[in-house]
């Protein structure tokens, strides 16, 4: 049975919209690479609970799960991460592990599309990893989420207390704690949709997807 909480998808996918159409229209005057990520970050963001949304008002297919997956589990977090990465550390250096790590996502990507699948698993009203019949694929999944843990809540929970010891940057310090707080949200969701719960999913990405928002929007106030 559907109940309100299951249309939430369909809001943050709206959100999700314009908040890539913002930060595409920032790289487009400024051509920085941590916003064309975090463009590109927010807009697979968006694809995933758009694919929710879908799910919920016409129904699963094996190929909507998949898709799904690849957006959420695999892209949910790595692109802004990236941005982080650009943002934060030596340009050199962000390139060489760009790489490596975007060659790990591109094969674990390819590796879902394969899996076969257990149709016996697949919900009519939400989507689920649980089908891919590969389960040692969803173990590369954690090293991904690592990754995004660390350069993007890691990276945001860094500058925000660089920013506060500065003082002056105190408005900085709590849009990056914004920030970091938004990107552990969808991941506890995460972790709820992972036990059955996917409804926790859907309320962490819609809070997290506002406060990481915010938290941008704290961060650019003087630029």
């Amino acid at each position: 049975m559907l109940h309100a909480i299951h249309y939430l998808p369909i809001l943050t996918t709206i959100l999700s919209a314009a908040f890539a159409s913002s930060l595409l229209y920032r790289w487009r005057r400024r051509h920085s690479p941590h916003l064309a990520w975090w463009a590109f970050g927010i807009a697979t963001y968006g694809l995933g609970t758009l694919i929710e949304s879908t799910i919920t008002l016409a129904g699963n297919s094996i190929w909507l799960t998949k898709i799904w997956y690849i957006a959420g589990a695999l892209l949910g977090g790595y692109p802004l991460a990236q941005g982080s990465l650009f943002l934060s550390w030596p340009r050199p250096f962000a390139k060489k592990l760009t790489v490596a790590s975007l060659s790990l996502v591109i094969v674990a990507s390819i590796l879902v599309i394969l899996s076969p699948v257990d149709v016996s698993k697949l919900e009519p009203e939400r989507p689920s990893g649980a089908i891919l019949m590969w389960h040692w694929v969803r173990l590369l999944t954690p090293f991904i989420n690592l990754y995004a843990v660390f350069f993007l809540i890691g990276g945001a929970f860094r500058s925000a207390w660089r920013h506060y010891k500065e003082r002056g940057h105190l408005y900085r310090a709590w849009g990056n704690t914004l920030i970091a707080v938004g990107a552990i949200l969808p991941g506890i969701g995460g972790s709820m949709a992972k036990a059955g719960m996917v409804e926790g999913l859907y309320v962490g990405e819609c809070i997290g997807l506002i406060l990481i928002w915010a938290g941008d929007r704290v961060c650019s106030m003087q630029q």
